[in-house]
Order: structure tokens, then C-alpha cells, then sequence
């Protein structure tokens, strides 16, 4: 199994969201990492960039995908961060790290339109370099990625944490409809990820129901499982994120379950060794 979301950070090296008097106010390592993963049978992790606010990150991730290749397969590096340079700098960039160029680029904000305007200008560039664009969006993710990944044919778009559905005990509003009309475009890949935060308290049928639910619509090509460490934590641990994720998955055949777990994400990731 790839776990396709998970993040490493220094709050002394920036990351101002991350707040003094929360348990994620630590440095998490790549030994923490292995540690946490013991066990559960992972073959891999991709990295995902944690807000640290500066290009920097980008040659960290990279750094340690160059260092550990037996527990990093790839990396989601930020966007927002390369914007002001713009596209002609970003696509130089792109091309000086070659090989250890990033797997994916992610883009945030409440909703599409609130992203910056000069990261969305690198967009095309993603698309030329066949590097994947990430969506970490409060509302309309799945719909944004529709849009996007129609305008730009040949980019694969992935949608963070199931397009960030709203908790179940509240109205889920128009997220089934959205991941139904949105599995008709093609390049969109969902993430089977953040359910330990998100779905605290739900029943594990209804969170069952709600894997099952985007799994069959898009397929088992077009879905990932993550696990969010370390942002689960207050919740439970990266094991229990990875379990909650798998919720949904049973009525898969082997070969199909395979491709949620693994071979999808070599694929949309373009990992290696």
C-alpha cells in the first residue's frame, strides 16, 4: 500500500499555522515517519507539502525523496509559493530538477476563486510538463477540478480528502451530485483521505457508504488512499486514518482493491523505484 498523503514539518523552520499550544507544534522527522508506519504493510509514502510559506519547501521534499527512497516515493510540492515568479520561471524550475522535479504541484483556499491568481497562471505549465495538479479546496473542489481539468486536456487533477465533504451528521448539501457529475471528466482523481478529522464521530457505515459511494463512481484507476499524518493525530493514529480510509473498499475484488492501494498511484504519480 501507498499512503498518498502525509506530511513532515519543523515549526522552527516556518509553517505559521501550526499553533503554539497544539499537539502539532513538533517536529515531525522522517524517523517519525517510519515509526508511524510500522507495520502496516506500506510500500510507500507520497509527501505533501504543509504550508511552511516558502520555495524552500519544494528542495526539502526533494531532499528527502533523494535521501529516503525506501520510505518516500514522491512529493506534492505548493504552488501558491511559485506564483510570484511566474510561469516562465516556474517552468525553468521545473525543468533544472528533471527527474526530482516535484510529483504533483497543490493549490488551496476556501474555494477556486479564492486562490491566488499568479499560482493559477502556472496551471498550464503543469499541464505541459505532465506534472499533476492537487486541489485542497473547502467548497466546490470537485467541481473546480472538472473545471479545470476540462480546460487543460491531458492534466490529471487530484482531489484532496474526497473534495472535503462536509461532516454526516450535518446536510453533505450537493457532494454526492458533485462527485457523480464529476466522475464524467476525465483526469480527475479522488483521494481517499482525511476521514479521521472529518468524519469524527460519524458511524463507520455511513463513512463505509461514503468511500463506496466515490470508489464506484470513479473507479479504481481514479482513486488514491491517504492517510494525513500527522493533521489525524488528534484523532487517532496513522494506522487508524488508513483504516477509516479503507472503509468502503471490501466489495472490491483483489485485483481492484490493488489499484486503490498501489498501482494507481505509481500511475498518477508517475513514482519509480
Amino acid at each position: 500500500m501507498i499512503d498518498c498523503h502525509a506530511h513532515l514539518w519543523n515549526p522552527g523552520e516556518g509553517f505559521p499555522w501550526i499553533r503554539p499550544d497544539s499537539v502539532h507544534h513538533r517536529s515531525f522527522s522522517s524517523g517519525d515517519l517510519e515509526d508511524a508506519g510500522a507495520g502496516l504493510g506500506l510500500t510507500g509514502t507520497v509527501l505533501v507539502e504543509a504550508s511552511r510559506g516558502d520555495t524552500g519547501e519544494t528542495l526539502a521534499l526533494r531532499d528527502l525523496r533523494l535521501r529516503r527512497p525506501d520510505l518516500v516515493a514522491g512529493y506534492v510540492a505548493n504552488l501558491h509559493i511559485h506564483g510570484e515568479a511566474g510561469p516562465d520561471r516556474f517552468r525553468g524550475l521545473l525543468d533544472g530538477l528533471g527527474d526530482t522535479r516535484p510529483n504533483g504541484m497543490r493549490l488551496g483556499g476556501p474555494a477556486w476563486a479564492d486562490t491566488p491568481a499568479p499560482a493559477r497562471a502556472l496551471v498550464p505549465v503543469l499541464a505541459e510538463a505532465g506534472v499533476v495538479l492537487e486541489l485542497n479546496l473547502g467548497t466546490g473542489a470537485l467541481r473546480a477540478a472538472a473545471h479545470v481539468a476540462a480546460r487543460h486536456p491531458g492534466l490529471t487533477v487530484v482531489v484532496d480528502h474526497l473534495g472535503n465533504p462536509p461532516n454526516l451528521r450535518a446536510d453533505p448539501g450537493d457532494w454526492y451530485r458533485d462527485v457523480e457529475r464529476t466522475a464524467a471528466t476525465p483526469h480527475v482523481v479522488v483521494k481517499i483521505s482525511g476521514l479521521l478529522t472529518q468524519q469524527h464521530g460519524v458511524p463507520a457505515d455511513r463513512v463505509a457508504h461514503l468511500v463506496r459511494h466515490v470508489v464506484d463512481a470513479f473507479g479504481p484507476d481514479r482513486c488514491l488512499i491517504g492517510s494525513d499524518w500527522p493533521i489525524c493525530l488528534p484523532r487517532g493514529s496513522r494506522g487508524d486514518s488508513l483504516a477509516m480510509a479503507r472503509l468502503g473498499l471490501a466489495h472490491l475484488p483483489a485485483g481492484q482493491l490493488e489499484r486503490v492501494l498501489h498501482t494507481t498511484a505509481e500511475r498518477v504519480y508517475g513514482l519509480c523505484g
